[in-house]
């Protein structure tokens, strides 16, 4: 502990009227610019993917996949789905089948066989019939889309793995109504040549809007060969974070990726993100036969976020009132301070009050005697 002088309690006085302001100069006015007034962002996003993938299956031969193919649905808000795998199921067509085998459909007898129930997981109505699925099992027939679609084999590698060389143009328009700031993140620099040529490197092309799927992936730490094969989401994150009293061509977006979707190992029950759709049409007999899709692929959500600020003289006052009322508390603190943890707290608690004898001199406390008042 510290022995009390005059030097003592002033550099303490000094030191916690210093430790205020340096709180409000660098934590209040610097980090939370308290100064300002502040506006959250208001966004629009669009998006448009490129590319053409080749391939040879036994199932469709070649095919050509281009934007129409991969891209579902062709426009989305704020998110777009880019396939990478899928299962093929040609030539359904209303009509009777074996039921995939599993725990529920399995049978033995007609009696295994409801008719009409429609099992929750099943891929119809049952006929009440037990039929042979193969040579060794059995199971009750449904009326369905038959031939009915076996997912349990998933390509491997993924069919449309070279959608990591697609690249997506993202168009972003935000606007701070309060301050009345528009602008997109096509910023004024960016010409027609240079937009049909960058793709966007977060060291040489910083603010190109054109992104490579593969390197989006790669930056959010991902393997793109490994997320295709049973999809998954990404995320976009556009940071419009401004302060309004620099020009505006320092308010320009920040651009950041991270896998939104769970990976975690331990719990991989449904893991990656598909859906199912079908292609329709009429066949030689005139009846309506489909194709039928299970698509697996990375859903992108685009997530724009930001708050902008700017000088505004109320909220400058209310910080200054602040600090203020914060320099008022500094003797009561530097009181508290030297009667709790100073070494001769007890003297200094003796000579801090004085009183008034009837002369009207000032006399200190620890000088007078002590008197009683009342009746003894």
């Amino acid at each position: 502990m510290l022995v009390i002088n005059n030097k003592t309690v002033g550099a303490l006085f000094r030191l916690i009227q210093l430790l205020i302001i340096a709180y409000v100069a660098v934590y209040v006015c610097w980090i939370q610019r308290a100064y300002q007034d502040t506006d959250s962002v208001i966004s629009s996003v669009s998006t448009k993917v490129k590319g053409n993938i080749l391939t040879n299956s036994s199932i469709e031969g070649v095919h050509v996949w281009d934007v129409p193919e991969y891209v579902i649905p062709p426009q989305g808000e704020n998110s777009f789905f880019v396939l990478t795998n899928m299962i093929l199921t040609p030539g359904q067509t209303q009509s009777k089948c074996p039921e995939i085998p599993s725990e529920v459909t399995k049978c033995e007898s007609v009696s295994d066989c409801r008719e009409g129930h429609n099992e929750v997981h099943g891929n119809g109505v049952q006929t009440g019939h037990c039929v042979k699925y193969s040579d060794t099992i059995k199971t009750c027939e449904v009326q369905a889309w038959c031939p009915l679609e076996n997912d349990t084999i998933i390509p491997k590698p993924a069919l449309l793995g070279a959608a990591e060389d697609f690249t997506v143009l993202i168009k972003n328009s935000i606007q701070y109504p309060k301050f009345n700031f528009r602008k997109r993140n096509i910023l004024h620099h960016i010409n027609s040549t240079y937009l049909k040529n960058c793709t966007f490197d977060r060291k040489t092309n910083p603010h190109c809007p054109i992104f490579r799927l593969g390197n989006m992936l790669t930056e959010a730490g991902e393997d793109f060969s490994v997320m295709a094969l049973k999809g998954g989401i990404m995320g976009i994150f556009i940071d419009w974070n401004c302060d309004l009293d620099f020009p505006e061509r320092f308010c320009i977006p920040k651009y950041s990726f991270s896998r939104l979707d769970n990976k975690n190992p331990e719990n991989n029950v449904a893991p990656g993100y598909n859906f199912r759709f079908a292609k329709y049409y009429k066949n030689n007999e005139n009846i309506e036969t489909r194709t039928l899709i299970k698509a697996f692929g990375i859903r992108f959500d685009v997530i724009v976020f930001g708050m902008a600020g700017k000088f505004n003289i109320v909220p400058t006052i209310v910080n200054l009132g602040a600090t203020l009322a914060f320099l008022s508390l500094v003797t009561a603190v530097c009181n508290w301070v030297m009667l709790t943890c100073m070494k001769d707290r007890d003297y200094y608690a003796k000579h801090k009050f004085i009183h008034l004898n009837q002369k009207g001199d000032s006399v200190p406390l620890s000088s007078m005697e002590t008197t009683s008042y009342g009746t003894p």
